[in-house]
């Protein structure tokens, strides 16, 4: 069963997808579960764009569901987080690991399971010659564009967590620069890989970090007042108790 991320319209402009809704919808998951074990299911996996958090309180108020494959808080889980007779399984993010999961499933049942987060290592693994390929002829047109060196680092540059990284500060600074503004602030988001101190900044780089459906910087005047309002509403979305208005 696939849950799509709940909070799309709070987090993408509404406009662009019109015809859709979305939602964590306890009761609507309830009752997919009950009709795939009602058609015969022996195993019942979701697989989730909830968040960690949001999937274990789901598994605690719906039944029937073995395994929870759970994503986008990016988490990496060395075992997993049994609620009820649950699994919830996260592997992390940026291909960094890749989850093994076995499963004795007997009489319509799970009755055990054996489980391995296993990292991966780049520059020991060959990459799949017909994936590879792939991958090249879809940058072919771009490959000069993307590979341009537009600096250096003299730091590390991350994004991870929900609180800024060097990576935020950079982009911060940079719309500060060329907007001529005495504050800025960036979206808490988690995506795009680390660099390394030393490394060349390619345009790829910043795409990797900046790339999302919301692009546009705009520069605005805000009264300190504004101002908070802005800074409470991240903090709930951040740190309310309830999951669910994470």
């Amino acid at each position: 069963i696939g849950q799509a991320f709940p909070y799309m319209p709070i987090a993408n402009p509404g406009w662009k997808f019109p015809d859709f809704s979305f939602g964590i919808r306890d009761q609507r998951m309830q009752e997919m579960v009950d009709e795939v074990r009602a058609q015969g299911a022996d195993l019942v996996v979701v697989l989730s764009h909830n968040g960690f958090d949001v999937d274990r309180q789901m598994a605690s108020r719906v039944t029937g569901i073995d395994v929870v494959l759970t994503g986008h808080t990016h988490d990496a889980l060395p075992e997993p987080v049994i609620v009820g007779e649950t699994l919830l399984i996260a592997s992390g993010s940026h291909g960094k690991f890749v989850t093994r999961l076995d499963l004795d499933v007997r009489d319509g049942r799970m009755m055990g399971f054996r489980h391995k987060l296993i990292p991966i290592f780049a520059d020991v693994i060959a990459p799949d010659p017909g994936m590879a390929a792939l991958i090249d002829n879809e940058r072919a047109p771009y490959k000069d564009q993307l590979e341009e060196v537009i600096g250096h680092t003299d730091s590390l540059l991350y994004r991870r967590g929900n609180f800024n990284g060097t990576w935020d500060d950079l982009i911060c600074e940079a719309i500060m620069e060329e907007r001529d503004t005495e504050i800025a602030m960036s979206p808490g988001v988690r995506w795009g890989a680390s660099l390394l101190p030393g490394d060349a900044i390619t345009r790829e780089d910043i795409h990797s970090v900046t790339s999302m459906t919301y692009g546009e910087c705009y520069r605005t005047e805000m009264t300190g007042d504004f101002l908070k309002v802005v800074l409470e509403d991240v903090a709930d979305n951040i740190f309310n108790p309830d999951p669910y208005f994470q």
